[in-house]
């Protein structure tokens, strides 16, 4: 393998640091600088991981491909419009939503996060006798700006009644404006058109759990 740049703790310099995200300077070499926006402690950071602690690390968050099954309309995706504030629309978006601290260290913290963050987000409940399991335990958002990483989570839910479908549960800065249920058909010109149906764009996580659904792989 090629020779990379190795980042010390001590080569770090915090240039923001907020409740809710911090910027650091990734000294890389001398008078070499790299930048990281991210949701992390300096302890904390991809960067001056070890290649164990690389492979085993916990993503920050997990997002969900929620898939709806009915006996009259059969599978059905889960897209719905959330306000994303830094594009300043609603976008066709999977549910999501941060790991807690408490639950980082269970074996189940990815099943639990997305059983909550779906109630939360939807009003569906995942039930026992759902399935509910894990895509892949690591994917990065935009590794060139941050290391802020997600679990990709399937659940396939029975459900008939829409009635008991709510987006009341958003917390802080939540903001909702309804869902869409798709066929596959109507996922797949999703995909074909790189928009959805207001003609907006939308995020590599709303094409990752429409192409997921409409390649059928959720099926195996």
């Amino acid at each position: 393998m090629t020779d990379r740049p190795e980042i010390n703790k001590q080569n770090i310099e915090t240039l923001l640091e907020t409740r809710f995200v911090k910027v650091y300077d990734l000294q890389y070499a001398p008078g070499k600088h790299y930048y990281d926006a991210t949701r992390r402690d300096k302890e904390e950071l991809v960067a001056i991981k070890s290649d164990a602690e690389f492979r085993t690390m916990a993503p920050d968050a997990v997002t969900c491909i929620l898939i709806v099954e009915s006996e009259t309309d059969g599978p059905r995706l889960y897209m719905q419009y959330e306000y994303r504030y830094p594009t300043g629309q609603y976008l066709l978006s999977p549910p999501a939503g941060l790991i807690d601290r408490d639950d980082r260290d269970r074996e189940d913290a990815l099943e639990i996060t997305a059983r909550r963050e779906i109630f939360e987000e939807t009003g569906i409940t995942v039930r026992d006798t759902d399935r509910l399991f894990v895509v892949d335990p690591l994917v990065f958002s935009s590794p060139g700006l941050t290391d802020e990483c997600n679990a990709l989570v399937c659940a396939v839910v029975s459900q008939d009644d829409e009635n008991s479908f709510s987006q009341k549960g958003a917390v802080g800065s939540e903001r909702f404006d309804g869902y869409v249920l798709l066929t596959r058909e109507e996922a797949a010109e999703v995909l074909r058109n790189g928009r959805d149906a207001n003609g907006n764009f939308y995020s590599i996580y709303t094409w990752v759990g429409l192409i997921y659904f409409v390649s059928g792989l959720w099926e195996k």
